[in-house]
């Protein structure tokens, strides 16, 4: 058996920003990636654009983005992380499925296709994103009805002709429900939970105020409700030059039909939540708030003399919902499940997973002595799982980590 003071697991933007956090403070480590470098990006949809400027790509000691107002795709990124790994010269081992992680004495035994390793501390970075979710309802949906999720569609020629309902309004299920709609299709969007945010706000991209704010900066333990902040869905934004919003007063504007949240599935009937207006006025709510932390940072900044006026911002007009879809009478051939990721460790023999399926953790570090997480939603800070976010996590934990051997060296 081999052995090596950390196991990363994942080698994506976390796995290996950790890696080279590791490396500057001289700490022995291998890096283990099912697929290829950047695996979880290359299973994402072709035609996906980071929803955040180039310059918020900043990975630890890896240099600035060329165009860095534009927006990356999915393989401009994966090649970025690419080059990430060559430039870091980290140790990481492609092609690499872990079979199991199991507490060994005061470390872990970590077994894979490629040998097993003892190690005292082992930090999963396979990310937020891990695998997209179909809720248990699709199972009970009209054969009829072609059902797919967003990494498996590729263009609206490759549905049954019909109309299409998309479960989901987050930032992949507007996206996807405008393509559908320019290219002549029916659309239907069930909508629950979403976060409305516009592309560009007095003058700048909103990304720039939320960074420069601090907005994305809160701190995990100082946010009320912070179950509730890691469980926010993703903001409704579309990675494009010259910059574009798009939210669902848009996407009715343009004749997109929108509902209730998706509540089951019987057949060819959809039963729908009486909550479209609830759901529409929260994230409103919510927008305005950050719309005005953010005029009020602009006030007392050296931004103030530079910047125009607030833009006047239209509420969306709650259309009349049904509490009940006919898919057959609707003519809907087709259901895309945009219904965000989850989680998945069936490797992880060790007790701490939540009945959520989470791994239960306080600012990375989880209650088993070694064990750490990262690049999970509000991990430490509200940018902990952006791209931009996991630099300054992984510095911290990899602290942590080199105090833990320390300690250890001298204890024994």
């Amino acid at each position: 058996m081999k052995r090596t003071d950390v196991v990363i697991i994942g080698g994506g933007q976390s796995g290996l920003a950790m890696s080279r956090c590791l490396s500057r403070l001289q700490v022995e480590h291998v890096v283990f990636e099912r697929g290829r470098v950047a695996q979880g990006w290359r299973d994402r949809r072709p035609g996906l654009r980071l929803l955040t400027p180039n310059w918020q790509t900043r990975l630890p000691d890896f240099e600035r983005p060329d165009d860095p107002d534009g927006f990356m795709s999915r393989d401009e990124f994966v090649q970025r992380l690419e080059g990430y790994a060559h430039a870091i010269d980290t140790p990481l081992f492609e092609h690499t499925e872990v079979w199991s992680v199991q507490a060994a004495g005061e470390g872990f035994t970590v077994r894979t296709n490629h040998g097993h390793y003892s190690t005292p501390n082992v930090v999963i970075a396979t990310g937020h994103c891990a695998r997209e979710h179909v809720p248990a309802m699709a199972a009970s949906l009209h054969p009829n009805v072609q059902q797919l999720t967003p990494s498996q569609y590729r263009s609206a020629d490759q549905l049954p002709p019909g109309a299409v309902l998309i479960v989901g309004a987050s930032a992949t299920g507007v996206q996807l429900a405008q393509e559908l709609q320019r290219a002549g299709r029916s659309v239907t969007v069930a909508v629950g939970k979403h976060a409305r945010m516009p592309r560009s706000y007095r003058g700048r991209d909103i990304m720039f105020w939320l960074d420069a704010s601090g907005i994305l900066h809160d701190r995990a333990e100082q946010v009320v409700n912070l179950d509730a902040s890691r469980r926010g869905p993703s903001l409704q934004l579309v990675g494009s030059t010259p910059r574009r919003s798009l939210d669902l007063a848009m996407l009715s504007d343009n004749g997109v039909q929108l509902v209730g949240r998706a509540l089951g599935m019987d057949g060819n009937r959809v039963n729908l939540a009486n909550d479209l207006a609830h759901s529409i006025a929260a994230s409103d709510a919510k927008l305005r708030r950050v719309l005005a932390r953010i005029d009020r940072f602009i006030e007392r900044s050296p931004f103030a003399a530079e910047t125009g006026p607030a833009e006047p911002w239209r509420p969306i007009a709650v259309p009349l919902a049904p509490g009940e879809l006919d898919c057959r009478r609707a003519g809907i051939r087709s259901v895309i499940w945009a219904t965000g990721h989850r989680r998945s460790y069936p490797w992880l023999r060790v007790p701490v997973l939540t009945p959520g399926g989470d791994v239960a953790h306080r600012f990375g570090a989880t209650a088993i002595p070694g064990l750490y997480v990262l690049g999970m939603n509000f991990l430490k800070r509200r940018c902990s799982a952006y791209i931009d976010g996991v630099g300054e996590d992984a510095r911290e934990l990899s602290e942590w980590i080199w105090q833990r051997l320390n300690a250890r060296s001298v204890a024994s």
